[in-house]
């Protein structure tokens, strides 16, 4: 049976010399992985359309058997080229959409999620990467995970929850301080 969803590609990876496996978050299937055959081919009918962050709308074919789901067609509608211009941005993006992946059950709708993970990165699209913006993905996500404290910090509760978090807040953390030493790497980024 065929799906449509409205998506967010969050992970990309190599399947064969030809085809790739697209992480997606949805709004309508939560967190699902499809398969995208021949997508390395240079006339594949989904040449510039799977990249990271990419969002909008996807169909597949539901697996009989499995967790990786045929991928059929894909219409683009939020490139957010913005979030490319620098390291640290695709970083903090990285980081919030590792972050949410390791705090979700596969194919487990959850609506705000997926609007706290678009809105983070049109955030982060229109006006780049800050320590602020990294906080306060953090404090949303454990107050829609039910796991907020007044007397913890967020990234706190998460790393309880999830055992630890991805490698890339260190370096963020780092990156975006006001007293960062990235600060003259030529990034441009200011918290």
């Amino acid at each position: 049976m065929q799906q449509a969803a409205s998506a967010i590609l969050i992970r990309l990876t190599k399947l064969t010399d030809s085809s790739l496996i697209a992480h997606w978050f949805t709004e309508e299937h939560g967190l699902v992985k499809t398969v995208a055959r021949g997508a390395r081919r240079p006339k594949s009918p989904f040449a510039g359309q799977l990249d990271l962050f990419f969002a909008g709308e996807i169909t597949f074919q539901r697996s009989r058997g499995g967790e990786l789901h045929p991928l059929r067609e894909v219409s683009i509608r939020h490139w957010r080229e913005g979030l490319r211009k620098t390291y640290t941005a695709v970083l903090l993006a990285s980081y919030c959409c590792r972050l949410l992946e390791a705090a979700v059950e596969p194919e487990h709708p959850d609506p705000d999620l997926h609007d706290l993970l678009a809105r983070a990165l049109n955030h982060l699209d229109s006006a780049g990467p800050s320590l602020r913006a990294l906080r306060h993905f953090e404090r949303e996500l454990t107050r829609l995970l039910g796991i907020a404290h007044d007397q913890r910090d967020p990234h706190a509760s998460l790393r309880e929850l999830l055992g630890h978090l991805p490698d890339a807040r260190d370096e963020l953390v780092e990156r975006l301080s006001p007293t960062g030493d990235f600060r003259s790497s030529g990034d441009g980024n200011h918290a």
